[in-house]
């Protein structure tokens, strides 16, 4: 093959200069991938590649990009200056003045010889001249406005031709050596702008607005064009405002408008935009994407309109050229608001055609691009609708119909808080566009909903309303919560006393005390504001000032949750620096902003305080928690934990003074029956009335193990009538041996809570009474112990007056145990 003759090699070398013209102007985030990986990997694109003197030997790529960036500060300077002269003379009728300019021409290329060069001692030579001239010119200028008589010998000085043409060579030599690199930060726009006006009022040369123009332009081509460009020159023009005349500030301004927002070039790309826009033919919108306007220029300033409606109307017939559009304009452009408006749109346009379940469910899969987190720019409300998408999604995989019911409650939920926040919300875009879509998506659940309660009912299914091992949550569990209304009465008198005392919650495990917590806000009065707090979930912190954070925003969510009360935030910094005074004095401006309520602060699992106090080594929240109750009337402190006072360490009996112990057992017979006839309104007749005896005789009333049981059998009944041919599911009701048969089940899926009955409940003592009261062997005579368990309702007193394990279900545990029969031991 043959060598390329020397005119080709200048007319590739020429091409690559205009390349590297067109990127630094047009394409400036490809031109940054290009020079990482072609050029250099730690040369920024802002940079002077004549500082690297030392790597240009070697690195061949470089050096001759370093001579081309070098040939292309050199020339467009001059040709700037060739294109701008004939149309001022044209448009004022003036001869443009070429010496002037020739003598600044003259001073860029003296400085461009310099940067080439690099030499270090010449460039501190350099920059101590020009600071010298500096500080003389200042000087006298200083000495003008002063002394009137020096004035007239200052003007008569710079008025004066060689000292004309010494400061424009100064001038030029200064702009191209400090900022005369092609690919230097805005700066050089700013500070050519700032000297000229310098030079205008030092020199009184009348320079012509076009000439101001041809710099403003000369100097953006001479730059990345990065986004501070716009506000930097814009700072430059109101400073030659300030400083120049009003003549000289119109021209910064047009430079600025020229220069930097390049007006003659959005103008076509605004027409070309419009042109797009109106020959695009439906079905055929996407065949316009790789000709929008910011793919042959990253940085543009000025709004174009119908580009995002294109990639919208796109997206329907081709998603993939769509979202490559998207990409392309988020990572090599500055029109990330752009992306975002078609992402908005696409995303509500997608939204706005679910007709049925299943195009809400499609959701999901189809807009699984948008990032998560989605970006701000996309709002509050799409994210939501992507989660209920998720949410329904999820809901299919279900195997029964009244499962699936109860799971897209939440997403009806969801979508009746939307409406919520419509309502109240401002933005009358987000009403109108999101308020119908939330609207039809509301009536699509509500119709599968019945549409799946109508198929359960006509199949036979039982449904599964007991709940298990969870905290009933009022806004799921709804009326499952049973019994308790005395607690609640005795609670709500002794918070709203004259002066109410510390309340002291305790029971067993999993007897309903969070249940109860959480229940509390609807079963009293207004005035009293119950404030359920995890202590489990913010004592893990090992810092004083991290725990009073954690509990401030519990408290602040708690709150919300219960009476959507609103509270003040406190100061994070107050609460690094000094927690608890920061506490005391939050604590006192909710007082001031609810005077005519009572706090109640519900901390569950109270004891969990301990590994904080020895974590820290600091009693310091229990002093803040007595202060509390001393000095603050308003605020009622409930602790709520599995242990008494007299099972604490010693030193709780110095903070739980005056202290009202409400113990929770289990439930009432009537209580327990009612929880498992009617979990729920309308739940069908499955019992027969031994199966609920044998219940309560087996459960003891103990809420957890009537829930699991129950629970249990439903499940079987449920598997019965699917494997029973005929489907006679109306007939089909639990019966005592359908009990029976589901407590092997039983002391499977309760063995957690067995295992931490027998395990951390009981002591070392107590486990061996337990083994001999099961042998017939137990000493009677240990009343101490005999009432520690009964207060435990562990062991109860039975007609004959011996003593037994109160529940059956445990005893068939402690047995397993005992005999090493239970697998999971």
């Amino acid at each position: 093959m043959s060598q390329p003759n020397s005119l080709s090699l200048f007319w590739i070398y020429l091409s690559e200069c205009a390349r590297l013209l067109y990127w630094a102007y047009f394409k400036p985030f490809t031109f940054r991938q290009w020079l990482g990986n072609n050029i250099h990997a730690t040369l920024p694109d802002t940079y002077n590649p004549f500082s690297k003197q030392r790597e240009l030997a070697q690195n061949s790529p470089l050096r001759r990009y370093a001579y081309q960036v070098w040939w292309v500060n050199l020339t467009v300077p001059f040709l700037i200056m060739l294109l701008v002269a004939p149309i001022y003379s044209l448009a004022s009728g003036e001869l443009f003045n070429g010496l002037s300019i020739s003598l600044f021409l003259l001073g860029w290329v003296t400085g461009l010889l310099q940067v080439r060069a690099n030499f270090q001692q010449r460039w501190q030579w350099f920059y101590s001249l020009f600071i010298t001239l500096a500080i003389v010119l200042f000087l006298l200028l200083v000495i003008s406005q002063l002394i009137p008589k020096a004035e007239a010998l200052v003007q008569s000085l710079f008025s004066a031709p060689l000292f004309s043409a010494l400061g424009l060579v100064v001038w030029g030599v200064s702009l191209s050596v400090i900022f005369g690199v092609l690919w230097e930060i805005a700066w050089d726009m700013v500070l050519s702008v700032v000297l000229a006006v310098i030079f205008h009022i030092a020199l009184n040369v009348p320079l012509s607005v076009t000439f101001y123009v041809a710099l403003g332009v000369g100097c953006s081509v001479a730059t990345v064009g990065t986004p501070y460009s716009a506000t930097l020159i814009l700072t430059s023009t109101v400073v030659g405002f300030v400083a120049s005349s009003v003549a000289w500030g119109g021209g910064a301004g047009v430079a600025w408008i020229l220069g930097v927002l390049r007006v003659y070039f959005w103008i076509p790309e605004l027409l070309w935009s419009l042109a797009l826009f109106l020959v695009s033919r439906p079905g055929a919108v996407s065949k316009t994407l790789p000709y929008l306007p910011p793919r042959f220029d990253e940085l543009i300033y000025l709004p174009l309109p119908f580009l995002d409606s294109l990639i919208i109307e796109s997206y329907p017939e081709n998603p993939a050229a769509a979202r490559q559009t998207i990409d392309y304009l988020i990572t090599s452009t500055n029109q990330q608001q752009l992306a975002a408006k078609a992402i908005r749109g696409i995303a509500l346009t997608t939204l706005d055609r679910c007709q049925t379940i299943t195009d809400i469910v499609a959701i999901s899969n189809e807009l699984n691009w948008i990032p998560s987190p989605p970006p701000k720019q996309l709002g509050e409300i799409l994210p939501n609708f992507l989660e209920i998408s998720q949410t329904v999604r999820s809901t299919q995989s279900s195997t029964t119909a009244y499962r699936q019911i109860e799971l897209l409650q939440k997403p009806i939920a969801a979508l009746g808080e939307i409406q919520n926040r419509l309502a109240f919300n401002r933005n009358p875009f987000l009403a109108t566009s999101f308020g119908s879509i939330t609207q039809r998506w509301l009536q699509i659940l509500q119709t599968a909903c019945r549409t799946l309660t109508e198929a359960a009912e006509k199949s036979g299914e039982i449904p599964q309303p007991y709940i298990a091992g969870s905290a009933l949550d009022p806004e799921s569990a709804k009326s499952r919560f049973k019994g308790r209304q005395d607690l609640f009465r005795q609670i709500e008198n002794l918070s709203l006393s004259p002066q109410p005392p510390i309340l002291l919650l305790y029971g067993g495990r999993r007897t309903g005390k969070t249940s109860t917590l959480k229940y509390l806000p609807q079963k009293v009065g207004a005035d009293l504001v119950p404030l359920l707090v995890d202590i489990q979930g913010i004592a893990s912190t090992i810092t004083l000032s991290g725990f009073a954070k954690s509990l401030a925003t519990a408290i602040q969510k708690a709150a919300w949750h219960s009476r959507r009360l609103q509270l003040p935030q406190p100061d994070l910094e107050e609460l690094q620096t000094d927690p608890f005074l920061a506490l005391q004095t939050w604590f006192t401006q909710i007082e001031r902003m609810a005077s005519g309520k009572r706090f109640l602060l519900c901390l569950d699992e109270f004891e969990r305080l301990e590994e904080l106090i020895a974590q820290t080594k600091s009693r310091a929240p229990l002093n803040f928690l007595r202060h509390l109750m001393q000095h603050c009337p308003q605020w009622i402190l409930l602790f709520s934990g599995s242990h008494t006072p007299d099972e604490l360490d010693p030193y709780w009996s110095d903070y739980l003074i005056n202290t009202q112990s409400l113990r929770l057992t289990y439930l009432e017979e009537p209580e327990a029956r009612e929880l498992i006839l009617k979990p729920v309104e309308n739940f069908p007749d499955i019992y027969h009335p031994q199966a609920v005896d044998r219940i309560i005789e087996l459960t003891a009333c103990q809420p957890y193990l009537v829930q699991l049981t129950c629970s249990l059998v439903v499940d079987r009944l449920n598997q019965k009538s699917r494997d029973d041919t005929q489907k006679a599911i109306p007939s089909l009701k639990a019966t005592r041996e359908d009990i029976d048969g589901v407590i092997p089940k039983v002391l499977e899926r309760g063995g957690t809570y067995f295992r931490e009955l027998w395990t951390n409940t009981l002591s070392q003592r107590e486990q061996n009474f337990i083994q001999d009261l099961m042998a017939g062997t137990v000493d009677a005579g240990n009343q101490r112990l005999i009432r520690q368990l009964i207060k435990k309702q562990v062991i109860a007193e039975g007609e004959k007056g011996n003593y037994q394990v109160k529940v059956p279900l445990i005893q068939h545990y402690f047995e397993s145990v005992l005999t090493d029969d239970y697998p999971n031991s």
